[in-house]
C-alpha cells in the first residue's frame, strides 16, 4: 500500500468525536441537560495493531482538539491531526489535517472549513455551510468547487451527534443509528453511523493513566465506552447484497461533559491508539 493511499484513509471524520431513531433532530430542549465542557485536549497517536498482507511499518502523530462555546452562542471546534505514516517503502508521508467548525445549539446551522496537506503540499481544501430547513438540510460549498445540494432532514451535525450519544448513554441505551454530515473529505459525504455504548463507568472508578487523571472535575463524572462505526452510503440495491463493512471506526471513553480519552482509530487492516497527554479545561462562558 503506498503512502498516499494510507493518508487518504487516515483523514476520515475523526473530529466527529471528539437518539436511536430515524426521526429529525429534536428541539434543543431535548438535550438541555447535556452541558459540553470547553477544553483543549492533545492526543498522542501510535500504531497499535496491523493485519493482512498490506501491513504498514509505523504510524505516529498527534491530535489537537480545541472546543469552546455554549448552548446560547453555539459550539466552535479547532481540530488538527498530524500523522507520519511509514508503509515500508523507504519513505514516510506526513499528513496534516486542519479543520475549523461552528454549530449552533439548535442543530440548525453548521459551518466548516478544512485543509489537508501531504508533505506540506495542500491536497484538499473544503469550505461551506449547511442549514437545516423544512424537510431537508441544504449544503452550500465554496470549496473545492461551488456546489449546492440537499441531504435528508434527519442527518445530524457533529456536536448534536455527541450530545445525543451522551443523552442516550444516560438513559441506558446501547445502540444508536444516525446519518451524520460533518463536511469532511470533499464536503459531499454523508455517513451512516452505528454507535455502540458500553456499560457506564461510575465516577471515581478505574483511575485513568493519562492527563485526565489530574483533572479533579473528571473524577466526579460518569463515562462510557463508546464505539462509532462509519459506513459509506450505498444505493438501496447495494444495501441488500450483504452485510456492510465500516470504512472506519473510532472507540473512546466518553465523559458526560463531552471529553474523550483512550482513543482507538480502527481501519480495516491497522489500528491506531490515541493517548490523552494534555488536557486544559477552559473557563465556562455562561449564557447572557
Amino acid at each position: 500500500m503506498n503512502a498516499l493511499a494510507l493518508v487518504k484513509r487516515l483523514v476520515l471524520p475523526v473530529a466527529a468525536i471528539i437518539l436511536a431513531t430515524g426521526e429529525a433532530p429534536a428541539a434543543p430542549s431535548a438535550n438541555a441537560a447535556v452541558v459540553l465542557a470547553p477544553h483543549r485536549a492533545v492526543y498522542d497517536l501510535k500504531l497499535s495493531k496491523t493485519k493482512g498482507s498490506r501491513a504498514i511499518e509505523s504510524v505516529r502523530g498527534r491530535i489537537l482538539y480545541d472546543f469552546s462555546g455554549n448552548s446560547c452562542e453555539g459550539y466552535a471546534l479547532q481540530f488538527r491531526q498530524v500523522s507520519e505514516l511509514d508503509s515500508g517503502e523507504g519513505k514516510a508521508a506526513i499528513s496534516d489535517l486542519r479543520s475549523t467548525t461552528w454549530e449552533d445549539a439548535a442543530a440548525t446551522s453548521f459551518r466548516f472549513n478544512s485543509q489537508n496537506l501531504l508533505n506540506q503540499a495542500q491536497t484538499e481544501a473544503v469550505d461551506g455551510h449547511a442549514e437545516r430547513e423544512t424537510g431537508k438540510v441544504t449544503v452550500n460549498l465554496s470549496k473545492p468547487r461551488q456546489k449546492k445540494f440537499t441531504e435528508p432532514v434527519d442527518a445530524v451535525f457533529p456536536t448534536e451527534h455527541m450530545r445525543r450519544i451522551i443523552a442516550a448513554a444516560r438513559e441506558g441505551k446501547t445502540v444508536l443509528e444516525f446519518s451524520v454530515y460533518d463536511g469532511s473529505e470533499s464536503g459531499e459525504k454523508l455517513y451512516n453511523t452505528l454507535t455502540v455504548i458500553g456499560r457506564a463507568i461510575p465516577p471515581g472508578s478505574k483511575p485513568t493513566d493519562d492527563a485526565g487523571a489530574t483533572v479533579a472535575e473528571l473524577a466526579k463524572l460518569t463515562r462510557w465506552p463508546v464505539n462509532i462505526s462509519y459506513f459509506e452510503q450505498e444505493s438501496d440495491a447495494a444495501q441488500h447484497t450483504g452485510e456492510q463493512t465500516p470504512i472506519y471506526s473510532i472507540g473512546f471513553e466518553l465523559y458526560e461533559n463531552g471529553i474523550s480519552r483512550a482513543l482507538t482509530l480502527q481501519y480495516p487492516d491497522f489500528t491506531i491508539s490515541g493517548k490523552l497527554t494534555q488536557l486544559d479545561m477552559k473557563k465556562d462562558t455562561p449564557c447572557k
